[in-house]
């Protein structure tokens, strides 16, 4: 995992969402980021859609939110482009969905499934890196959101962030 304490890599990509260039120097640099890598056809993804919607209607004044894809499109379509623009106007989300085609970002976050959430505070110092909550599809555990949120809502009111984080669990990143 990514080292906490790491200062975000910095990166350029195609914005699904309006086919613009994203480039992460300019992001605004007076609240937090939060960085998902996530896919559409994962079905741990797919668990977390409602739970990742509510987040970003509480949090998005307080936090730039980021989701990026790394996955090979050309052996898995569900992720292509196209289909990230749509799944995104289907689920009313309107933050970046960003294509990391050739999946060099993804190894610079040292990413590894699909989701996985990067929390990094003001001075782009990484504070949070791990899964949302304890549930996944099938385990019978309810969706809270319970790792991410407490995280988040540490980085709101200046208070020190937990180091018990755990990983994410979920599908691999599909690599080329």
């Amino acid at each position: 995992m990514l080292p906490l304490e790491t200062k975000m890599p910095s990166f350029s990509l195609i914005n699904t969402i309006d086919n613009n260039l994203f480039d992460s120097q300019l992001l605004p640099q007076d609240k937090g980021t939060l960085i998902m890598f996530i896919c559409n056809h994962c079905p741990y993804v797919i668990h977390y859609h409602d739970e990742i919607k509510k987040i970003y209607q509480k949090y998005k004044l307080d936090l730039n939110f980021i989701a990026i894809s790394s996955n090979d499109a050309i052996n898995y379509p569900d992720d292509s482009p196209d289909k990230m623009k749509k799944l995104f106007n289907d689920k009313g989300l309107d933050f970046p969905y960003l294509f990391d085609e050739t999946q060099e970002i993804a190894k610079k976050f040292q990413a590894e499934c699909t989701p996985e959430f990067y929390l990094f505070d003001n001075f782009q110092k990484l504070i949070y890196r791990g899964r949302l909550d304890g549930s996944s599809p099938g385990n019978n555990i309810k969706i809270t959101g319970e790792d991410l949120r407490n995280a988040i809502e540490a980085l709101l009111k200046g208070d020190n962030i937990s180091l018990d984080q755990k990983p994410s669990i979920g599908c691999s990143i599909k690599w080329k």
